[in-house]
């Protein structure tokens, strides 16, 4: 996989035709497009890296690219642009159009050594484990969390508790690869676990244990009386096994790609919950919760006021991608800059920790 630059650094190399094919694609899930879209560029970079080079670069020259399923005169276009040794005209005027996301942050993300939140094919993310680890990495993260959703939230297909079992070997299986390959990434464990109505998580405690890492969200009900929210996410963040406190107030804001992977229905926004913030973070800061900074671009979860009412509770943060495709892991970007802005301290930031680190504070 030719490494992705991170956002603000449009890639102007000529590509090999699979890698660039990847590219585009990675471009298209930055910027949130249609999932049949993306689709497109993936599996035809699938279909011509099962193929080989030589019989590509044949099919090129005797124009019979389009003849193979999967393949049209858009793809063969952007095939044929880098079998020349050039940008195609398609990924140019995405570098153009996409990237940079943000101007500031760029000190800080580059101090980020991984992501806590990120969904894979399990529940309602696009790609595999694989796939987003090897994104990881080329994004040159050095740790990965997997936080598929659990059993409650089944529009989002979540995991029971046997299917996180499988998932678990899976990630064994994985980071086997990974280090057969020399790619130097971990593999994390993880979910994003429901908060219940009442504030117990959905899943059974000694799984939760086994994992490294434990997402809480609210995902139900947001809309319910303030105070039953908040004994809600109280009762949430003082469990020992949460180790962050996901997209807090759970807002949408409005104009988010409807069919993009982890867009949810529609385009239209969601207010915030309403909740105690100030007892909330203070909880979060006494039990050694970290509040996540969500970086999808229509979340961007906690809000400025929030996420400064957290930062003088004496949090520790967390941001995160909420990546359900590899194109997305780059929005880190987003919230790299709102940390900044707010004055918050890299050391806070459980994302710039190395792996060690990190882990000795999740198993407390």
């Amino acid at each position: 996989m030719s490494a992705p630059r991170h956002a603000g650094e449009p890639d102007d190399r000529p590509l090999p035709p699979t890698a660039e094919l990847e590219r585009v694609a990675f471009l298209l899930e930055r910027a949130q497009a249609a999932t049949p879209r993306v689709k497109a560029f993936r599996g035809a970079a699938a279909r011509l890296d099962a193929l080989g080079e030589a019989e590509v670069r044949a099919r090129v020259a005797d124009g019979t690219l389009t003849e193979l399923p999967g393949i049209g005169a858009s793809t063969a276009g952007v095939v044929a642009d880098a079998a020349a040794g050039r940008v195609s005209e398609y990924r140019a005027r995405l570098e153009a159009q996409v990237a940079p996301l943000v101007r500031d942050g760029h000190a800080l993300r580059a101090a980020l050594q991984g992501d806590l939140h990120s969904h894979t094919l399990a529940s309602d993310g696009g790609s595999s484990i694989e796939t987003m680890a090897r994104t990881a990495a080329a994004l040159g993260h050095r740790y990965l969390a997997v936080t598929d959703h659990s059993p409650r939230l089944t529009v989002a297909n979540g995991l029971s508790a046997e299917r996180l079992l499988a998932q678990l070997d899976e990630i064994t299986e994985v980071q086997e690869r990974l280090d057969a390959d020399g790619v130097d990434l971990r593999v994390l464990s993880g979910i994003e676990v429901d908060v219940l109505d009442d504030g117990a998580l959905d899943q059974d405690d000694d799984l939760l244990d086994r994992l490294d890492v434990v997402v809480a969200s609210v995902h139900s009900k947001l809309r319910m009386p303030r105070d039953a929210m908040t004994r809600r996410m109280l009762r949430a963040v003082a469990d020992p096994r949460v180790d962050v406190l996901g997209h807090c107030t759970g807002r949408l804001l409005a104009g988010r790609a409807a069919d993009s992977p982890g867009a949810g229905r529609g385009r239209g926004g969601r207010p915030q919950s309403e909740f105690d913030a100030e007892a909330v973070f203070a909880a979060c800061a006494d039990h050694g919760t970290a509040v996540e900074v969500n970086a999808r671009p229509e979340r961007l979860d906690p809000p400025t006021d929030l996420l400064a009412l957290a930062r003088d509770a004496g949090c520790l943060f967390s941001i995160d991608s909420d990546a359900h495709a590899p194109g997305q892991l780059d929005w880190q970007q987003l919230g790299c800059a709102r940390v900044e802005h707010a004055g918050i301290d890299a050391d806070r930031v459980l994302t710039t920790w190395d792996v060690d680190r990190l882990l000795a504070w999740t198993a407390t």
